[in-house]
């Protein structure tokens, strides 16, 4: 029952959890790894500060930029709205928005002709005011008293001005969404071509000094891929809350308003859970590519001239779902989400334009497949290009395990 019990060999899990306990607890406590951390924070603090200045130069640049109104009213009415503004604001010096005569037409259409941020229609006995509702019923009492200036006659008292909530977004809250996808990708690009490297140099390092064919010998290729991958994942996530720390401290003592990134779709909580999970992804899937490199070369120097073509292809592929960021629905963006290397910064774009989540349980889904997939294919890659003595290999180097190792035969 006992000689049973020893000689049966881990689950794949089981065997996954040992070797990424192994190799997480061995570089979370290594000496390389407090450098590792020191490395990415002086760019963030210098960013940080170039940026806190250049904040404070367009705020201080555009402090006194109004808001502007599209005036789309019968001529007469728009000339008399305009110089009532300019009178009002003559006297009462900042603080009215800027008024544009246009042609009349539809309020979106206008807004989207003209980059306006409200369109003022009717007459001015009854304006009504188009626009998103938290920028328009803001700015009532200002087009009132202009209206009320506007009319001829002793006694002008201020008309009540007709809200008309527009339900689409003016192209300049999407470009501002567009802001908000486009950083969220970046970082997540940025963060997983710098970390994933880790799993190609820790698998050659082991590959050279033999350890990973003891490893294969006594566990299931699979599991040594897996516990690598989440063991190197488990590192990068603890350096990017080390680095977001950071980040966090740099940002409060600059000020508030070092960020001023526009709210994403789902909210910036579920963004940046979003952003943990699809980095996770990310990270697994580059690194199931980068471990099967790994089979193919014996050097660092390999490792540089075979990796480079990936790393080319993955810039390529960020440049694809950047471009399918800024046509949402279209046959790219589709395509940008069905590729797996893509997928995770496609989706992470959408999540900051879309507030719609069931489509992000199916796509990590989906990339969750791929890397299983992947993973699979490497190993057997792995098994065939190093491992090729066969059961030989596998056979010495578990006696080396059990301290039983003997001179072969003969005829092996």
């Amino acid at each position: 029952m006992n000689a049973q019990s020893h000689s049966g060999r881990l689950s794949i899990l089981a065997a996954a959890l040992v070797v990424a306990r192994r190799d997480f607890t061995a570089i979370l406590f290594s000496r390389t790894f407090f450098f590792f951390l020191l490395g990415p924070l002086f760019p963030l603090i210098v960013g940080g500060l170039a940026g806190s200045v250049g904040r404070q130069v367009d705020s201080s640049a555009g402090a006194n930029a109004d808001p502007v109104v599209a005036v789309a009213m019968a001529p007469a009415d728009a000339q008399a709205m305009t110089r009532a503004r300019d009178a009002l604001s003559a006297r009462l010096g900042e603080g009215l928005p800027a008024f544009r005569i246009v042609a009349p037409a539809r309020p979106s259409a206008v807004m989207e002709r003209h980059k306006v941020s409200a369109v003022l229609t009717g007459t001015p006995a009854a304006p009504v005011l188009s626009g998103p509702r938290e920028r328009v019923e803001g700015w009532s009492g200002a087009v009132a008293m202009i209206a009320a200036q506007a009319q001829a006659g002793p006694l002008r008292p201020w008309p009540a001005v007709r809200i008309d909530a527009t339900a689409a977004r003016p192209k300049a809250d999407r470009q501002a969404g567009l802001r908000t996808a486009q950083g969220a990708q970046t970082l997540l690009f940025l963060l997983t071509m710098m970390l994933a490297g880790m799993v190609l140099s820790n698998l050659v390092e082991e590959k050279a000094n033999k350890i990973i064919e003891v490893l294969a010998a006594a566990i299931p290729m699979e599991a040594v891929f897996f516990g690598k991958l989440f063991a190197m994942l488990g590192v990068s996530l603890v350096g990017i809350a080390a680095w977001g720390a950071a980040g966090g401290a740099l940002v409060l003592a600059a000020g508030p308003n070092v960020l001023q990134l526009p709210e994403p779709a789902v909210g910036w909580p579920m963004l940046i859970g979003l952003g943990v999970v699809y980095f996770a992804m990310a990270y697994l899937l580059l690194g199931s590519v980068f471990l099967s490199i790994g089979s193919l070369a014996a050097t660092v120097r390999e490792v540089q001239t075979i990796s480079m073509p990936v790393t080319m292809l993955q810039v390529l592929l960020f440049f694809l779902a950047s471009f399918a960021m800024t046509r949402p629905g279209s046959a790219v963006e589709i395509g940008a989400i069905l590729f797996p290397f893509s997928s995770p910064y496609t989706m992470l774009a959408r999540a900051a334009q879309e507030p719609a989540l069931w489509p992000h349980a199916a796509a990590l889904l989906w990339q969750a497949g791929w890397v299983a997939l992947l993973v699979r294919l490497g190993s057997g890659l792995f098994r065939r290009r190093v491992m090729q003595s066969g059961p030989k290999v596998r056979v010495k180097a578990r006696r080396r395990l059990l301290g039983r190792a003997r001179p072969a035969p003969a005829g092996d």
